[in-house]
C-alpha cells in the first residue's frame, strides 16, 4: 500500500520504513535522505557517494514507495544481474532487459513489465533509446531515470563511453521525466560536465565524502612484483582478492602462478569468450575461488560487498579508475586492504597506449590531452610520500582535517629509505653517463650488475668503472631504484620508440654531491595492521562465523545466486557476535530484513543455538544493542 504524504513531502519514516522492510535497515547514510527525496519528488538530481556509500539505494527507494516504475540505466550486464537477484532475494520487484537473456526469459520479462510486476527496470545504455523500449517506456509513463556510472557521459571522466552521450535525449524525448546521475567517483570539473550533458534542468547536487576510513592504501616500490602480490594474497588467505594488471597476457601468467601455489585463483579479461568470463565471475561470487586476476575489463562487473583485498601489479592510468577499482574493496564497511605495487615504468607504458589509442582513433588529441592530464595526476599520487587518504580527499576536491590517517603505508611506516641512498643514485647516474645516454633501462641495469650479455661485450662496457659496480643489489630492486629517479626527475628516459636513459642539471646536481636523493623501499618485517583491521573482528566467534559461511555457500549454490546476495559479511559477523537466541532476536541483525528473515531466518537460528550449545558459548550475547547504528 502507497505510503502517505505529509503536506506534499513524504515522511522520514515512511522512507525508513521502507528501507527496513526490504533491506534490514533502520538508518540512512548521509546524504541518502536528501537523495531518496530527489527522486520521490522528480527534482533531477546528481549524487556523488563513493563505492560502498549506498548510493544504489537512492533509486531503488522512490519507485517502490511512489508505486511507480523507473528506468535505470546500468553499463554492464553483469552488474544488472547481480543487482536484480539481490532485490529479488529482498522481494523487492525488479527486473533486467539485456542481451544475454534467452529469448524466453526475455518474453518473460516482458510479459511481467506489461502486468505491472515490477518497480524498477534495469536496461543497458544502448537499448535504452530503441525504439521497442521506447514503445514500453510510453506505454508504463515512466517519470524517472537513474543514470547509474553517470561519469561515462564525460570526456573528463575516466572511462567515457560514446553510448553514454545518447542520455542526452532523455529530457527532450521526456520532459515530464526526472533524470538522477549516481557515480562514485567524479571531479568538480566532471560534476560539472555530466549536469550539462545530460541537461539536468536546477538539480539537487548530492556530494558525499570521497574518504573510505575502512580502507587501508598501501603504495609499495614494485620489485619481485609476483613475489608481493602472492604475499599480499596470502595476508587475505580464503577470503575475497582482486588483483588488477594492466595487460590481458600479465592476468593469465599472474593467475597460474597464484594458482600453482596453492591460491584459487583464476583469470578475468575482455578477450575471454562471454561464457568464460561467466564462469569466472560466477565462481567468485559464489565463493569456489578466492581471486580473480583481472584487467580493468572486471571492474565495474562485480557487486560482490565482502572483498576484502584489492591489488593493482601495475599503476591505474587515473586517480578516478584508481578510487572506483579499490572501491570495490570494503563495500560492507568492514576492514579491507588495497595495495598498488608502483613503478614509474607503468606511467611511460600508459602513455605510449594513450598516444597509440589517440593515433588509430584520428582524434583531435583533446581526449588523448586529457587522458594524459589524469595520469599525471596519478604518477603524482603514488611518487608522493603523503598521506593516501588525505591525497585522494583533497584530490576530488574536499579537505581532510585528521593529521594521520592510521591506514596507509605512509602514516602506518610501511617502506623506509634506502641506506646510501645518494652513493647509490650517483653509481646509477653515473653508469648513464659512462654508456653515453645511449641505452634504456635493462641494459644500465646489466652493466651496473656485472652482466656480460652478448650486447655488453660488444660495446666493451665490461671495461667501464661502472660494470658491477652494484652487483649484490637484485636486479628488480636495481631496476625500481632507477625508475625512481626517473619520477623524481632525476633521470630522463626519451620518448623514442626504444627509449634511452639521458641525464639533466639535477642529475649533475646530484653527481656532484649538491644535492641528496631519498630512494624507498617495503620494510623487510612486512606490513602493520590498520586500527580497523585489529578491532573489526571483536567480539565475533570466528568458528561460528566459518559455520555461517558454509551455510550461506549451500543456499548460494542451491538458488544460483552469489553468496553475499543471501547474507553479506557484515551480517554473518554481527550473527557470530550477537548470538541471538530467538527469530525476534535476530531482527537487531545488520541486514536481515523481513523477506530475508522469513525465509532464512529458521535455519541461520539453528547454526547458532547448535554451535553454541555444542561449544558452550553464550547466547545473546549482544543484547540491547538492537536495531542501534545499522545503517545503509
Amino acid at each position: 500500500m502507497q505510503a502517505t504524504k505529509s503536506n506534499g513531502s513524504w515522511p522520514t519514516e515512511a522512507i525508513v520504513d521502507t528501507v527496513r522492510r526490504y533491506w534490514g535497515f533502520d538508518q540512512l547514510r548521509p546524504l541518502q535522505e536528501a537523495a531518496i527525496r530527489a527522486g520521490l519528488e522528480q527534482r533531477d538530481s546528481l549524487v556523488v557517494l563513493p563505492t560502498g556509500g549506498g548510493k544504489s539505494l537512492c533509486y531503488q527507494v522512490p519507485p517502490v514507495l511512489a508505486e511507480r516504475v523507473d528506468v535505470v540505466v546500468s553499463p554492464l550486464i553483469s552488474l544488472m544481474k547481480d543487482q536484480v537477484d539481490g532485490l529479488q532475494e529482498c522481494g523487492y520487484p525488479a527486473a533486467a532487459l539485456h542481451s544475454g537473456m534467452s529469448p524466453a526469459a526475455a518474453a518473460d520479462t516482458m510479459r511481467g513489465i506489461g502486468e505491472g510486476n515490477y518497480r524498477l527496470i534495469f536496461v543497458a545504455p544502448e537499448r535504452l533509446l530503441t525504439p521497442g523500449f521506447l514503445q514500453i517506456v510510453d506505454r508504463l509513463d515512466v517519470r524517472a531515470f537513474a543514470i547509474d556510472e553517470a561519469h561515462c557521459i564525460s570526456h573528463w571522466g575516466h572511462d567515457f563511453r560514446p553510448e553514454y552521450r545518447q542520455m542526452a535525449r532523455l529530457k527532450s524525448r521526456f520532459p515530464r521525466a526526472s533524470v538522477h546521475a549516481y557515480t562514485a567517483t567524479a571531479t568538480r570539473r566532471v560534476q560539472q560536465d555530466i549536469v550539462e550533458q545530460l541537461s539536468l534542468v536546477e538539480p539537487a547536487v548530492l556530494v558525499g565524502g570521497f574518504d573510505r576510513p575502512n580502507l587501508v592504501y598501501r603504495i609499495i616500490p614494485r620489485e619481485d612484483v609476483r613475489a608481493q602480490v602472492l604475499e599480499a594474497v596470502r595476508r587475505h588467505a580464503g577470503q575475497a582478492t582482486i588483483v588488477y594488471c594492466i595487460s590481458r597476457r600479465d592476468t593469465e601468467s599472474m593467475a597460474d602462478y597464484l594458482s600453482e601455489r596453492g591460491v584459487r585463483a583464476k583469470h578475468y579479461h575482455a578477450g575471454l569468450t562471454p561464457d568464460q568470463r561467466r564462469r569466472t565471475q560466477d565462481a567468485f561470487a559464489g565463493e569456489r575461488i578466492d581471486v580473480v586476476v583481472a584487467t580493468v575489463a572486471f571492474g565495474m562487473g562485480i557487486d560482490r560487498s565482502d572483498v576484502r583485498c584489492v591489488i593493482h601489479a601495475g599503476m591505474p592510468k587515473s586517480i578516478e579508475h584508481y578510487q572506483q577499482e579499490t572501491g570495490r574493496a570494503g563495500r560492507d564497511g568492514l576492514e579491507a586492504e588495497c595495495v598498488l605495487f608502483y613503478s614509474a615504468a607503468d606511467a611511460m607504458k600508459w602513455e605510449m597506449l594513450i598516444e597509440r589509442s589517440s593515433d588509430e582513433a584520428m582524434a583531435d588529441g583533446s581526449v588523448a590531452a586529457a587522458m594524459k592530464e589524469l595520469l599525471s595526476h596519478m604518477r603524482r599520487y603514488c611518487s608522493t610520500v603523503t598521506c593516501r587518504h588525505k591525497q585522494l580527499v583533497e584530490y576530488f576536491g574536499q579537505s581532510y582535517e585528521r593529521e594521520r590517517c592510521e591506514a596507509c603505508d605512509v602514516c602506518l611506516g610501511d617502506t623506509e629509505g634506502v641506506e646510501d641512498a645518494t652513493v647509490t643514485a650517483q653509481k646509477i647516474l653515473s653508469c648513464v653517463a659512462r654508456v653515453g645516454e645511449r641505452f634504456g633501462v635493462g641494459h644500465v641495469v646489466d652493466v651496473l650488475l656485472g652482466a656480460e650479455t652478448e650486447r655488453i661485450l660488444a660495446c666493451r662496457h665490461t671495461e667501464l668503472s661502472t660494470h658491477g659496480l652494484l652487483r649484490e643489489t637484485p636486479k628488480k630492486t636495481l631496476t625500481g631504484m632507477v625508475y625512481q629517479l626517473v619520477d623524481q626527475g632525476l633521470l630522463e628516459r626519451s620518448a623514442d620508440e626504444y627509449p634511452v636513459l639521458r641525464l639533466n642539471a639535477e642529475s649533475w646536481k646530484v653527481m656532484r654531491g649538491q644535492r641528496t636523493v631519498q630512494l624507498m623501499r617495503a620494510k623487510k618485517e612486512g606490513v602493520k595492521k590498520s586500527k580497523a583491521d585489529a578491532t573489526s573482528w571483536d567480539g565475533v566467534d570466528r568458528g561460528l562465523f566459518e559455520a555461517l559461511r558454509a551455510e550461506r555457500r549451500r543456499i548460494a549454490e542451491e538458488r544460483g545466486v552469489p553468496a553475499f546476495v543471501v547474507f553479506g559479511d557484515a551480517t554473518l559477523r554481527d550473527l557470530a557476535r550477537m548470538r541471538p537466541s530467538s527469530l525476534e532476536a535476530m531482527r537487531g541483525v545488520h541486514g536481515i530484513g523481513e523477506r530475508k528473515l522469513g525465509e532464512w531466518g529458521e535455519v541461520f537460528l539453528a547454526i547458532v543455538l547448535e554451535y553454541c550449545a555444542k561449544y558452550g558459548v553464550g547466547l545473546d550475547a549482544a543484547e540491547g544493542r538492537v536495531r542501534r547504528g545499522r545503517k545503509r
